[in-house]
């Protein structure tokens, strides 16, 4: 979920500055004293010409500096707001193949409906979630509507679009984020049955078991991790190698790049004009959990509103939301 231009002033001081030295006779007569007055007068006038003449020079001169400095300056930050924009794709493409989970499109999500691992099913929208396995919201979330999407894509209702991020990682003590986000990848990647894997999620985000963030924070040891995995279908030799820490390049790929990406920012809110988690999108355009919230709607009210479906029809095999594959959310 990341203006690099700055305004800069130009001053330019001008110091003239003219001194002279002469020699002066006594002139005892008038004749001589009012030609020298005359001849002065007529250098001071041509003087303050000379010198008007500088001043305006040196003022174009100015502009014309200026006007370059900033078009130099505005062509080297688009450059580098350029090169910052494609820089994760570069990072990307020197990653090895190993680096990079299979279950992974370029944008880190995982794909999945009731037809497996990457594949959609005909007519129905996708809903994306971007989530971090330690953020407090995110398992509020989860909790509120994972079960109700889970069968929505069991029913052919739904895509589901899976983004695990680690940006959280910092506040634990233990690589808690980027071991579980890495976990959820590889488990994708290696596991042929999204109802493992979906599972998986719902239990690291129970009340009972997600960590708390921050001074809080406890560490977590992999065998904790493996013991879930397991527990929702996940074969041993799998698991035993989920939390390993594989796919960190690959994460700091994904970290640095998603919340620069505008479609993903909040559109209300203390938080617009940036991404949070848990963040939310039908058909890649997003749902504003935060005006949802205004209109006291929870987030699974929100997200069937946006679909079009009413919570009697959830998992009600060949009944589609009013939203389909092609068409954006409702609005709420």
């Amino acid at each position: 979920m990341f203006s690099l231009e700055k305004q800069q002033k130009i001053s330019i001081l001008h110091k003239l500055g003219v001194s002279s030295k002469a020699h002066k006779r006594r002139i005892t007569m008038d004749q001589q004293q009012e030609t020298t007055n005359n001849k002065m007068q007529k250098s001071n006038a041509s003087y303050n010409k000379n010198l008007i003449g500088i001043v305006i020079a040196l003022i174009i001169l100015a502009f014309a500096a200026g006007a370059g400095f900033m078009s130099y300056y505005n062509s080297i930050n688009k450059s580098q707001v350029k090169t910052e924009n494609i820089a994760d794709s570069q990072t990307a493409k020197k990653l090895s193949s190993s680096e990079i989970p299979t279950a992974s499109n370029l944008q880190g999500g995982i794909l999945l409906s009731k037809s497996g691992y990457g594949k959609k099913a005909s007519g129905a929208p996708t809903v994306a979630t971007y989530f971090d396995p330690l953020c407090p919201g995110c398992g509020s979330f989860n909790r509120n509507v994972d079960e109700t999407l889970i069968k929505m894509v069991e029913a052919g209702q739904i895509n589901l679009e899976l983004h695990p991020m680690s940006f959280l990682n910092r506040f634990s003590s233990d690589q808690y984020s980027y071991r579980v986000s890495g976990g959820i990848a590889y488990i994708a990647s290696h596991d042929n049955d999204p109802k493992h894997l979906l599972k998986f999620i719902n239990s690291i985000f129970s009340e009972r078991f997600q960590p708390e963030e921050g001074d809080g924070y406890q560490a977590t040891p992999n065998k904790a991790l493996i013991d879930l995995a397991e527990d929702a279908g996940v074969a041993n030799k799998i698991a035993n190698k989920a939390f390993n820490l594989q796919y960190v390049k690959w994460q700091e790929v994904i970290n640095a790049s998603i919340p620069e990406e505008k479609a993903l920012w909040n559109v209300s809110g203390s938080n617009k004009g940036t991404m949070t988690t848990p963040t939310v999108t039908i058909n890649g355009k997003l749902v504003d959990l935060h005006a949802a919230s205004e209109k006291q709607m929870d987030y699974l009210e929100a997200i069937l509103k946006s679909l079009g479906i009413d919570k009697k029809h959830v998992g009600e095999s060949g009944y589609m939301p009013q939203v389909t594959h092609k068409s954006k959310p409702l609005d709420l």
